[in-house]
């Protein structure tokens, strides 16, 4: 068997002949012809047999799966010609086995976001032998020609929340669709304009298809999503996790000032016994250890106004546990509002107006039964992805990530892929 046709069986690149294969110490440069003799652009399925010009540039090369110790370096036998796509202009013809624009094979675009999200881009540059910065090209290249173009099809209920991918108040904001678990959109930013571009993108006919979302209680989402035609037929859901934390926070204010004033007494052993305490007093009760449990145990003992708020904290929790009608859920909300505006303590006077302020959408999401845990979920992988990746230098580089570790994109292997091809 000729080596030439040797490598042509090893490579499996669908299109092309090999012409010759060169070893060099650590590099094997194969040479390559394309079979087909009809232009097509890059960016559509419009082919034509006349070129744009003549012109002769230089010969393209790509890099391809490595091949043992030896890189290997595919070298096209003459230069691209260009073609006049009556959609995208003049543009260079399309080869079947690398993306538009790209110097590496789809095998490796592939292998690298495969191993991007299981793994820091230093390590995948390592193992790989590539830059660091082309694990990120390749990352945003798979994403741009493999996100499902239909993900904003068929939407009922989403979920909307924004996650940190960097320092000093750098947000992502994300959409997810509850019933498939993907993140369907996203963008930089956590403002109302930033929202009203998915609405924007999403149309008017879809968004009237929405029936319900759920966030957080923050304004800017809020009032994108109520806007005149971004979903008028959709109910807006308070996020329970959202609503009990700003109730967990307030518990946490009254925790703090009572740790505060302990560590003030000349006799510190009460300050010693209470140090701790705020995962006994934030934990659920179910899910507190045995040291956690006595603790919680001689906090009830002494009472004082820290049991008092933990007491308001379980109250307002077990609203979200019963199986209540809206009514009921309401008249419960009421009265808990009433007991935190009456209970002296500044932190829950101030969860209680919050509260009343967004009563409708409280009680919305209690009515429905729509949260946005599926999002908090999505929510911890992608935070996994950034400190995994110690951080990112542009937010189209971590929205890249987290659509290929969460969204409506599946990552095929080179062998898997052609386990698929040969029908296996």
């Amino acid at each position: 068997m000729r080596v030439t046709t040797a490598f042509k069986r090893l490579l499996r690149l669908d299109g092309v002949n090999v012409v010759d294969v060169v070893f060099g110490a650590s590099l094997i440069t194969v040479t390559i012809a394309l079979r087909r003799t009809r232009l097509e652009c890059p960016h559509c399925r419009y082919k034509t047999s006349s070129r744009y010009d003549t012109r002769r540039g230089r010969r393209p090369r790509w890099r391809h799966l490595d091949l043992g110790v030896w890189r290997v370096e595919l070298v096209l036998s003459e230069p691209l010609r260009r073609l006049c796509c009556p959609t995208h202009g003049v543009v260079v013809e399309k080869v079947p086995f690398a993306r538009p624009g790209a110097n590496l094979t789809r095998d490796l675009d592939d292998l690298l976001a495969w191993l991007a999200t299981r793994m820091d881009k230093t390590a995948v540059s390592r193992l790989c032998r590539v830059s660091w910065r082309a694990v990120g090209r390749a990352c945003e290249r798979v994403v741009a020609s493999d996100l499902d173009p239909k993900r904003l099809d068929g939407l009922f209920r989403i979920g909307v929340d924004e996650i940190s991918w960097r320092k000093h108040h750098k947000y992502l904001t994300l959409v997810v669709d509850h019933d498939r678990g993907k993140v369907i959109w996203g963008a930089e930013g956590k403002d109302s304009m930033t929202l009203d571009r998915f609405f924007d993108e999403l149309g008017t006919e879809r968004s009237a298809q929405l029936t319900a979302v759920s966030l957080d209680l923050g304004p800017a989402f809020i009032k994108s999503v109520t806007a005149e035609g971004h979903a008028p037929n959709a109910v807006v859901c308070a996020d329970p996790f959202h609503i009990v934390k700003l109730v967990g926070d307030a518990l946490d204010d009254v925790r703090r000032e009572h740790w505060n004033q302990l560590r003030k007494l000349p006799d510190d052993k009460w300050a010693k016994n209470f140090k701790g305490a705020r995962w006994s007093l934030l934990k659920n009760p179910e899910d507190l250890n045995h040291d956690q449990t006595t603790q919680l145990r001689d906090i009830r003992r002494k009472g004082g106004s820290v049991w008092k708020a933990y007491q308001r904290k379980e109250a307002f929790r077990a609203i979200f546990k019963g199986d209540l009608t809206r009514d009921e859920a309401g008249v419960m909300l009421d009265r808990w509002c009433d007991s935190a505006q009456r209970s002296r303590q500044p932190a829950f006077i101030k969860a209680a107006k919050t509260i009343r302020f967004r009563r409708e959408i409280i009680l919305n999401a209690i009515e429905h039964g729509v949260s946005n845990g599926r999002v908090e979920g999505l929510n911890n992988r992608v935070r996994l992805i950034v400190r995994r990746a110690f951080g990112f230098h542009s937010a189209n580089a971590a929205l890249a990530l987290v659509m290929l570790a969460a969204g409506p994109i599946t990552l095929t292997l080179p062998h898997e892929r052609q386990l698929l091809l040969d029908g296996k």
